[in-house]
């Protein structure tokens, strides 16, 4: 029998496995009870302990509020209709600052990481531009943009695109030569070549910048609504420190926190179907 031949039995034996052990993998949510558990316990824990340190007398919480004055914070803004104003306000601003920035990082990811003469030629300067704070680029929006929407959105697609393009980048850069040669032994075309070989073994670091570029957003957003926002999350912070008002300050720091977690689980659960191949250690831990 020609090697042909064996390659090719040996590939569908391979093929005739795989959808039977993808079946084997635990399913998404079952052990989803006991993940929130453990997620939740440490949070929980140092809530309810403070709070019963402050209800006990050894600290007053003045200055850190117990969770039951946080939570009487939120239900207030809820109430006066402020709190879905201002979570909508800043979820908006990301998701399109992100957007954009998740785009260009793709686009020029990909160019540099395919190209070597681009690689070369648009990599040093973009190297020198991360390095550059964040803050450093708000007194330049506004001069440019001004004080409203646009300065915001494109101080957070600033920093959303320098994690998704490193990340595209070194992921096309790195991929295995063997992978390559494999794909030229089977005569596959450029297409093929990309559909088949470099975008699987590209794309779970991709998406694990995607989400590294998520979290940044919900960074640059507060340097974004500092820049005389009347309505956000990142306002909500700047009132609290110019009021004096602690709760307010910890309610803002809390739904930040809410929010960039239910968004990156989305990003998540939208993503994982095109990862489903994968048969990696953590699904089996």
């Amino acid at each position: 029998m020609s090697g042909g031949a064996i390659g090719s039995e040996e590939g569908r034996e391979i093929g005739e496995r795989l959808p039977a052990r993808r079946l084997a993998l635990p399913r998404l949510g079952a052990n989803l009870p006991r993940t929130l558990a453990l997620a939740l316990a440490l949070p929980l824990a140092a809530a309810l302990g403070w709070e019963a340190i402050v209800a006990a007398g050894l600290a007053q919480g003045r200055l850190l509020p117990p969770p039951s004055r946080v939570l009487a914070t939120f239900a207030d803004l809820h109430a006066r209709g402020e709190l879905l104003l201002h979570v909508a306000a800043t979820l908006w601003r990301v998701l399109v600052g992100f957007g954009l920035g998740a785009a260009a990082g793709l686009a020029l990811g990909a160019l540099c990481g395919a190209s070597r003469f681009a690689r070369e030629t648009l990599d040093p300067t973009l190297q020198a531009l991360r390095a550059i704070p964040s803050i450093a680029w708000v007194p330049l929006f506004i001069l440019w943009l001004g004080i409203f929407e646009a300065s915001k959105v494109a101080l957070i697609a600033v920093g959303v695109f320098f994690p998704v393009y490193l990340g595209v980048c070194d992921a096309i850069a790195s991929v295995d030569r063997k992978l390559l040669e494999v794909s030229r032994v089977f005569r596959l075309s450029r297409v093929e070549t990309v559909r088949r070989v470099l975008v699987p073994a590209v794309l779970p670091e991709t998406l694990t910048a995607l989400r590294s570029g998520l979290g940044l957003g919900f960074m640059f957003v507060v340097a974004a609504e500092f820049m005389g926002a009347s309505e956000g999350l990142g306002y909500l912070l700047v009132d609290g420190q110019q009021m004096g008002k602690p709760d307010q300050i910890l309610a803002a720091i809390v739904a930040f926190a809410l929010l960039g977690k239910a968004c990156d689980l989305v990003l998540v659960a939208a993503t994982r179907p095109l990862v489903a191949w994968q048969d990696v250690a953590r699904d089996r831990l």
